[in-house]
């Protein structure tokens, strides 16, 4: 048999190669302009196709975390009877026989791609701080077994992860830094989204490659996450004027998150308690006057020793030109009122962590380009901790402003903070996993949080005024 190098061929000469050598003969020859093949780039339409096997499968929770976990999955429309299964998790073989069978809540989704069947199973009656192992699919098609862990009912340490905006090229660009973030904070008890998770609110391969990014982190990793604008389908009419503006139909058979917010706003609007910390989860797109009555009742009634709030526009916005005075107005003073330890944000597309801020703290000013990045707490500060963060990689100009104790701009980071006790420990991280921005805040009875600056001393990331310039033509 003559030996034969398969290197450069098409698959059209490989096969007259292979057939010649086995003494079948060559039924064309090929031109030298036959081998000038282009590659087709894959179609959506094929490469986020659902199937009877379970795919998009996403932890998150509806109830409290020490005793419930929730998780959500998509199949092809073949799948209408769906399961999910739990047991506790062994160092051995997973006892299958012991497992709880639960049936899934299945609804129909119209995506821009395909039909498909989203399934839904919110495990109840565990056992706190307790090492679960689950599969979902239909009796026959099923998932690998993952893990969970419940939370503790005390107030013990944990890790989780923040994200500002993914948004754009999340397939190429943005899943490095999800997968760097996990390699830090494995064992993060949640990973948090701030909104624009994807770009166009109905895609469905912008929701693929969501779930394609994450990988089986999304599996074992509960996410909580908030609407950011591009969560939300939008029409204008002949007069310039929304005359369509609502959440993505992909968002609540997605993810399963709290229904106790405000009418029509649940799985937008939502709080979880976790170990000592009230996570409160807004939606800044709509309704504002009626979440701030809402929030107000919310953190009333809070046994936390911590409260943290996400949502997606900030109220000290970053981005050069751009302020939410409107959205300051309605909800600073609640966050005012019960002290608010920590607020997560996105939008703006740059980076900025302010000083501790309450209501009357702030005046708009001019692009503060030479403005340094503040006092490294010389003022014993009062206030609620601002941080606006960007994960994916469209980015926007930085618009310095003096109460910014670090900035940067094209940059693409992911926060990983610790809560233990009365220490709150928080680290920004860029793409490569080098700490860019960091500080401690630390409960004191009966005093305000004190601020403890643990910034690098590396240069802020900023662009030259050549290149902003270029970019702003």
């Amino acid at each position: 048999m003559k030996s034969l190098s398969f290197r450069y061929l098409c698959a059209t000469c490989l096969m007259t190669a292979a057939l010649t050598n086995f003494g079948v003969p060559a039924v064309q020859a090929h031109d030298e302009d036959d081998h000038k093949h282009e590659p087709v780039l894959a179609a959506d339409l094929e490469v986020w196709k659902p199937s009877a096997v379970p795919d998009r499968i996403v932890l998150s929770w509806k109830e409290a975390p020490a005793t419930t976990q929730a998780v959500n999955w998509r199949t092809d429309t073949s799948v209408y009877r769906a399961y999910a299964e739990v047991a506790k998790a062994t160092a051995g073989p997973i006892p299958e026989a012991d497992s709880k069978r639960y049936n899934a809540k299945t609804s129909l989704l119209l995506t821009s791609l395909h039909p498909a069947h989203y399934h839904s199973v919110n495990f109840r009656e565990l056992e706190p701080a307790t090492k679960y192992a689950y599969r979902v699919g239909d009796g026959v098609n099923w998932s690998e077994w993952s893990h969970f862990t419940t939370a503790s009912e005390e107030n013990k340490p944990f890790t989780f992860v923040y994200f500002g905006d993914a948004q754009n090229d999340l397939k190429s660009h943005w899943s490095r830094i999800v997968r760097e973030a996990f390699k830090d904070a494995p064992r993060a008890a949640f990973f948090l989204h701030a909104g624009d998770l994807i770009n166009d609110a109905h895609n469905d391969a912008n929701w693929g490659e969501w779930f394609y990014s994450g990988g089986f982190i999304n599996r074992t990793t509960p996410v909580i996450a908030v609407p950011g604008n591009h969560e939300y389908f939008k029409e204008k009419g002949d007069d310039g004027e929304y005359k369509t503006y609502y959440l993505t139909k992909h968002w609540r058979p997605t993810f399963t998150f709290p229904e106790h917010g405000p009418s029509d706003l649940e799985e937008s609007v939502f709080y979880i308690d976790y170990q000592g910390v009230r996570i409160v989860a807004m939606n800044s797109n709509e309704r504002l006057d009626e979440q701030a009555e809402w929030l107000d009742k919310v953190l009333a009634n809070n046994p936390n020793q911590w409260t943290i709030l996400t949502f997606h526009h900030p109220i000290y916005s970053p981005k050069a030109g751009r302020d939410n005075p409107t959205l300051r107005a309605k909800w600073q003073p609640t966050i005012d009122k019960y002290k608010v330890d920590l607020v997560l944000q996105g939008h703006d597309h740059t980076y900025s962590r302010t000083k501790l801020m309450k209501a009357g703290d702030y005046e708009p000013t001019a692009l503060a380009e030479n403005q340094p990045s503040g006092e490294k707490g010389q003022k014993d500060e009062t206030g609620t901790m601002y941080v606006v963060s960007v994960s994916g990689p469209k980015m926007y100009d930085l618009g310095r402003q003096p109460f910014m104790r670090r900035a940067a701009e094209d940059t693409q980071l992911y926060q990983i903070i610790t809560v233990d006790g009365d220490k709150l420990k928080y680290e920004a991280r860029t793409a490569i996993g080098e700490k860019y921005d960091g500080f401690t805040l630390q409960k004191r009875e009966g005093k305000p949080n004190k601020l403890i600056e643990q910034v690098p001393d590396t240069p802020e990331n900023r662009r030259e005024p050549a290149e902003e310039e270029e970019k702003k033509e």
